[in-house]
């Protein structure tokens, strides 16, 4: 290794990127790395992380409505987007410096610039040459662009954090977590909210009862949800934007909001150079240790398409670094992996839908809680919670947990160990609760749901 420059050179800074440099450096690796835009990727600057801060300002609206019931007097509430982006714009300023200072102490060489391969062991980063054992490609991923008339007019999720103004009337165009998130934000936050989506149920991958009870609570809500149908057009009109949509309507809003999907942000990284292949979406192809077809050049996170979770790519930098400079093969394991949607109300899930359990294992058991929240017996507000475990009718083995409702990411996260680890329902059964807590109804589920088709024979 010592004729190249570094061990490793990774190429993008963001949360998977990051961990497999500085985990390279300290196995003792001459690391180096290359960002052309901000420390953290996408999650910490345009995605995650800002998000969750938005969806925070949002639910408050509703929290003011709720004290009432238990004895608050408040005035009217008014808020301000602007301090909301300055905020966040800080925020977000001092994880950048983080993510800076923990590369510099591990004493990973920093490049603020494009970097690009001229083949399998040589990068050219802002005009200079460089030489590496490996190359580590950790560029992420970018928003899907509109395919329509007037679709630069149209904003990605990027753009939605830096508005000047919050749009009073949007529309927000795909049915995946991202556009689902936006829904719940901008109608908290008092726009008039739509979302259409060209399927019959948005989020597709979840378990049914999950989304049709989200559908539910967020019509509730106020989000006007348009399914089966999507927009043809948008150009610029007397009152906004004027959109036309699949079924030949027309309705202005002030801004549209195209979120149908991440691409792998492969485009001008000279990757052809050195004969690395991609698959149609443009993702890099990788094997379980996240080696290309070139031996020198390796691939973590969502540029290879797998599962596009911080966490994740977070699980394969660390593996990266541990084949290389460990001697010690290392994989991540993608089953059971928790996951949730920032929606209003949120989601979580892990482990298998209802339908993947049926399709895999053929005969499982069901158990489903919906109910109103103790929060909620004062508040007035009508929102409902749901919760569902689906059990491996055999072994009795907990194949999956699904919940929707307030504190779901948190609650999940806590059930997901016990997934793991394969937990049967006896043992959920056997855990004593923490009463009263929504949480608790996960280990007092003891009436199974009828198989399909047996309540409908019944009656």
């Amino acid at each position: 290794m010592t004729s190249y420059d570094y061990d490793l050179f990774v190429i993008g800074a963001g949360s998977g990127g990051v961990r497999a440099a500085r985990m390279s450096a300290s196995h003792g690796a001459r690391v180096a790395i290359a960002e052309e835009r901000h420390f953290g990727g996408t999650c910490v600057n345009i995605g995650c992380v800002p998000k969750k801060l938005m969806v925070y300002a949002s639910h408050f609206g509703e929290d003011f409505e709720d004290a009432a019931g238990y004895g608050w007097t408040l005035g009217k509430p008014e808020f301000d987007w602007k301090t909301l982006i300055a905020n966040k714009d800080r925020e977000i300023a001092r994880l950048n410096g983080i993510y800076e200072k923990l590369l510099n102490n591990a004493g990973v060489e920093i490049f603020e610039s494009r970097a690009r391969l001229l083949d399998e062991h040589t990068i050219d980063v802002g005009g200079k040459r460089v030489t590496a054992a490996h190359i580590l490609v950790a560029t992420g991923g970018k928003p899907a662009q509109a395919d329509i008339p007037g679709r630069e007019l149209t904003l990605v999720s990027d753009d939605v954090f830096f508005l000047d103004k919050q749009p009073e009337r949007i529309l927000i165009v795909g049915g995946g977590y991202i556009g689902v998130e936006f829904a719940g934000i901008f109608n908290g936050l008092g726009s008039k909210t739509t979302l259409v989506h060209r399927g019959p149920a948005f989020l597709r991958g979840f378990d049914e009862d999950l989304r049709h009870f989200l559908a539910r609570e967020m019509d509730k809500k106020g989000v006007a949800l348009r399914f089966n149908q999507t927009i043809t057009s948008v150009a610029k009109g007397q009152d906004g934007l004027t959109v036309e949509f699949s079924d030949g309507r027309r309705e202005d809003f002030d801004q549209v909001l195209y979120a149908v999907g991440r691409t792998p942000n492969t485009q001008g990284l000279g990757l052809e150079n050195a004969g690395v292949a991609l698959d149609k979406r443009g993702a890099v192809q990788v094997d379980e240790y996240f080696r290309t077809n070139v031996p020198s050049v390796l691939a973590i996170g969502d540029v290879t398409d797998r599962l596009q979770l911080t966490p994740v790519a977070l699980a394969e930098g660390m593996a990266v670094a541990q084949t290389l400079f460990q001697e010690s093969p290392s994989r991540v394991d993608y089953a059971d992996i928790p996951t949730a949607v920032f929606s209003q109300p949120p989601i979580a899930t892990v482990g298998l839908s209802e339908g993947e359990a049926r399709e895999q294992y053929g005969k499982v058991d069901i158990y489903r809680a919906d109910f109103k929240p103790m929060r909620h017996t004062l508040s007035g507000n009508e929102e409902r919670a749901l919760m569902k475990l689906i059990v491996e009718r055999d072994s009795e083995r907990v194949l999956g947990a699904h919940m929707a409702g307030m504190d779901a990411a948190e609650i999940i996260q806590g059930v997901a160990i016990a997934i793991k680890a394969g937990a049967t329902k006896d043992i959920f059964d056997a855990t004593i609760g923490i009463h009263p807590t929504t949480a608790e109804e996960f280990v007092t589920m003891r009436e199974k749901q009828p198989d399909p088709g047996v309540s409908e024979a019944a009656e």
